[in-house]
């Protein structure tokens, strides 16, 4: 897949900048005011309380503060946070090492939590809940089980999948919280706050065109500073003004949407090859010679939220928005008020 200014992934130079950019209180947390109200008071409670806070979920698309939220939990409850993934836990042996190896309190965070594999999952269930696991020793009839107490932990999970999640799991986070899409403003907010760290000097109409090409997305947002900054420096004085900040994304050629030449091409093909639609997810992803789930998982939920193209029981279908953006007749059709059920 082609490299994006947009990609909402994380890539190897955000996992340089993010820890620095990155706030640690919930007090310099931008956006998600009502899961950081909901934080305060849970937080608060089990401080007051000297407990551990109770096991959370979060899980929206990427990009959008998940790790960050975790990261500020352990720092607001002053304990240790050990960071792992799911997909890098591979054996019941591995998570149970993880565990044990937990202090009073800590935060343990997973990311990608839906792609643990069942065995490593149901080391989880005893943990998450009586805070022990049981470990086999031995094997055959001489095989015998010991259980080994855990101190009180907090199990802080990421998903971008919420549905992939077992139901034995999912039912085990006391806390579940989904994250929303960033308004301008609050990106606008984010690139200022990220451009000081940096000492970039940003003006407020160039931090809020940034914020409106970067997709209701901080990592994103974060990373078109950086490539407008290096414009800046290269082509003016480095100073961000509005005019700048255009000159530069429509040299990477990020429309006033937040659309790239991906996007775009997604939405011509449906529209010159199948006159808008609807059309199947696996049609369309053979046409653009690209995977369905990444087609499902990258592209589509942008395109959805923000009104290009709508999911309809017959398939995709373009709506008048995207046509007239890319320059095309508007249908006539009203597909923004059709029963969206493919869920």
């Amino acid at each position: 897949m082609e490299k994006r200014v947009i990609e909402t992934n994380l890539t190897s130079e955000d996992e340089r900048y993010e820890g620095s950019l990155r706030p640690v209180r919930l007090s310099e947390y931008i956006g998600q005011e009502k899961i950081k109200e909901k934080l305060k008071i849970y937080l608060k409670a089990a401080k007051d309380r000297g407990d551990s806070l109770d096991h959370v979920l979060f899980y929206g698309p990427p990009g959008l503060g998940k790790t960050t939220l975790a990261e500020i939990i352990a720092h607001e409850m002053g304990v240790n946070i050990k960071i792992t993934s799911g997909p890098a836990i591979e054996k019941p042996g591995d998570m149970a090492a993880i565990l044990n190896n937990l202090a009073q309190g800590d935060v343990l965070f997973v990311d990608e939590i839906h792609r643990l594999n069942r065995q490593v999952e149901e080391v989880l269930y005893p943990a998450m809940e009586d805070f022990c696991i049981d470990i086999v020793i031995g094997k055959g009839p001489t095989a015998r089980s010991l259980r080994l107490e855990l101190p009180r932990f907090t199990l802080v999970g990421a998903t971008t999948r919420a549905g992939l999640l077992s139901a034995p799991l999912r039912d085990r986070f006391g806390i579940s919280e989904r994250l929303e899409f960033y308004n301008n403003e609050e990106l606008a907010v984010i690139i200022e706050n990220s451009a000081k760290r940096l000492g970039v000097d940003v003006d407020r109409e160039g931090a809020l065109q940034m914020g409106m090409r970067s997709r209701g997305t901080p990592r994103i947002a974060n990373r078109i500073l950086k490539r407008v900054r290096d414009y800046a420096q290269v082509r003016y004085d480095g100073r961000i003004s509005s005019d700048i900040a255009n000159e530069a994304l429509d040299i990477m050629e990020v429309d006033k949407y937040g659309l790239d030449n991906l996007d775009r091409n997604i939405l011509e093909t449906m529209t010159e090859r199948f006159n808008g639609g609807p059309v199947g997810l696996d049609t369309l992803a053979a046409t653009l010679g690209e995977d369905p789930g990444t087609l499902e998982d990258v592209y589509e939920p942008f395109l959805l939220k923000n009104g290009f193209i709508v999911r309809t029981p017959k398939g995709r279908v373009v709506t008048d928005k995207a046509r007239l953006h890319l320059g095309f007749k508007a249908s006539g059709e009203n597909y923004g008020q059709m029963e969206l059920d493919l869920e």
